[in-house]
């Protein structure tokens, strides 16, 4: 019996010291004993100065390399005009022309445009003198809640220019065929700028009546 007596104590020390080890490890350490983690130290960014042409005027910049031209025309340009959508590419919102060429400056980095010349909703026309393209949306209603009218309008300018250079698009029948101006060509040469309120057909109107054309 003794002997039996001395193994129920020895198991239940075990089971009790087991119980308080396991709770000592999960209490956090006094203030004291913490020994802070040394945050990683990130290299300062890379700045670099460039100048280009926006809306006209000579602009001199010097920012990370890493931004965007969208970002250096909202952030550093105050030029609110262009919006910033998606920040991928997909929806077109901030479309402008660089060089002739409407592109989406979310998806270009601002050094890149060193000297080249950009034209933004900003430089298009003004309240008291509207662009044809600006007035024409306003006339046919192409917009409604209007994020995306900026970037639809700079296309819609653009898309008009190639079609007057003769540039094709992916659904031109003939290439003999001038203008190319249709409402299908229309609606390819505009399927990158999305019209979250669906206002299409009216956007289509617009770019129609500017190009004097019957889509």
């Amino acid at each position: 019996m003794d002997d039996l007596s001395d193994i129920t104590i020895t198991r239940r020390s075990l089971l009790i010291a087991g119980a308080l080890t396991a709770t000592s490890a999960a209490m956090p350490l006094s203030a004291d004993a913490q020994t802070p983690a040394t945050a990683p130290s990130s290299p300062p960014p890379s700045m670099t100065k460039f100048s280009f042409d926006v809306n006209g005027k000579r602009q001199m910049l010097e920012v990370d390399t890493r931004t965007t031209l969208l970002d250096a025309l909202r952030e550093h340009l105050h030029l609110t005009g262009t919006k910033k959508g998606c920040d991928h590419g997909q929806c077109g919102a901030c479309t402008v022309i660089v060089d002739g060429r409407r592109i989406n400056s979310c998806l270009t980095l601002a050094v890149m445009h060193d000297g080249g010349k950009i034209t933004t909703i900003e430089g298009l026309g003004t309240p008291a003198k509207l662009h044809p393209m600006q007035a024409a949306f306003v006339k046919h209603d192409g917009y409604q809640c209007g994020y995306c009218t900026p970037g639809q309008i700079c296309s819609a300018v653009a898309a008009l220019d190639e079609i007057k250079q003769g540039i094709p698009s992916h659904v031109s029948p003939d290439l003999n065929v001038k203008p190319l101006l249709s409402a299908e060509e229309l609606r390819e040469r505009m399927s990158g700028n999305i019209c979250r309120c669906g206002a299409y057909s009216n956007i289509i109107d617009a770019i129609t009546e500017v190009a004097g054309g019957t889509a």
